[in-house]
């Protein structure tokens, strides 16, 4: 089985979480803390069976690639990541803006890049397509049974 194409959105969130140092990895596995940081994702990879699991809401429950495993893939290596490009995006509140738009991730990206000269709004955009291809390009695998999400804010 292999994950779904995640939203673009995910890429995003994933390069805050990395900028944020939200991440811990210990080998092929990490925790990924979401964004207020009340919570972690646990993150598994397994290189040889180009497989990842994380126990995020986006992977249980909607069978996608969730941002704590893109964000795995970019601290480990795996596809790219620029610290310039990330730290336009430290300290961004995820969840207060996926919820004030009631999950719309169309809607949310759209009022984070509004904050953004237009300058750093055409850096993200084009970085956001690279590692959406990237992603793509991986093709990867779910590895072992999906795992509930943590509870909590």
């Amino acid at each position: 089985m292999k994950w779904k194409h995640p939203p673009i959105i995910k890429i995003y969130e994933a390069l805050g979480a990395v900028a944020d140092g939200r991440i811990e990895i210990s080998g092929n596995t990490a925790k990924v803390y979401s964004s207020s940081r009340n919570k972690y994702y646990e993150v598994s990879y397994d290189p040889e069976k180009r497989a990842i699991m994380a126990n995020d809401n986006g992977s249980f429950w909607k069978g996608y690639l969730g941002y704590p495993s893109i964000a795995f893939l970019m601290k480990a290596g795996i596809i790219s990541y620029e610290p310039n490009v990330g730290d336009l995006l430290k300290g961004v509140a995820w969840k207060d803006i996926n919820q004030k738009h009631k999950n719309d991730f169309d809607k949310a990206l759209k009022e984070i890049l509004s904050s953004k000269t237009e300058g750093e709004r055409r850096l993200l955009v084009d970085f956001a397509f690279k590692i959406d291809d990237e992603i793509k390009g991986l093709n990867l695998g779910i590895l072992g049974k999906k795992a509930k999400p943590p509870e909590g804010y």
